[in-house]
């Protein structure tokens, strides 16, 4: 009889390694099946579309310069500005729309406190955006 496998004289060892050919097979079928299906994703309708010739307008809001020399001196838009004066016009820059923004120039020399004064007197007038003009070294 030799129905069963009880024979003691053909004894292999288990495999170990992996065996890869049904993974190639799978990888080859989904090659295939992304090679189909590629092209027909990419199908278009075509549409006769308007065309226009118009430019977004993009609003630049103005900028004021304030200057401050060496001896303390201020300067808006380069025209001379009294101490005094200096907060009626930065209220008056606050109140436009949109608002211009605040270059602050000041000499290499000029007092800390100055700038300081000045940058608060900003700040209390409602001045959003300030920034600091420099002059590279060369």
């Amino acid at each position: 009889m030799a129905f069963g496998g009880f024979s003691q004289g053909d004894v292999r060892a288990p495999q170990s390694e992996i065996n890869m050919v049904p993974l190639i097979d799978v990888m080859l079928v989904l090659l295939i099946v992304f090679m189909i299906t590629a092209p027909l994703l990419t199908h278009s309708v075509k549409i006769d579309l308007p065309q226009a010739a118009s430019q977004p307008t993009i609003e630049k809001p103005e900028t004021v310069t304030l200057a401050l020399d060496a001896e303390g001196r201020m300067f808006w838009n380069n025209q001379p500005l009294d101490d005094s004066a200096l907060s009626a016009r930065l209220a008056e820059a606050a109140a436009k729309t949109p608002q211009p923004e605040l270059h602050l120039r000041a000499d290499h020399d000029t007092r800390y406190q100055k700038l300081a004064e000045v940058m608060s007197a900003a700040r209390t007038a409602g001045i959003e955006k300030m920034g600091f003009i420099t002059v590279p070294q060369q």
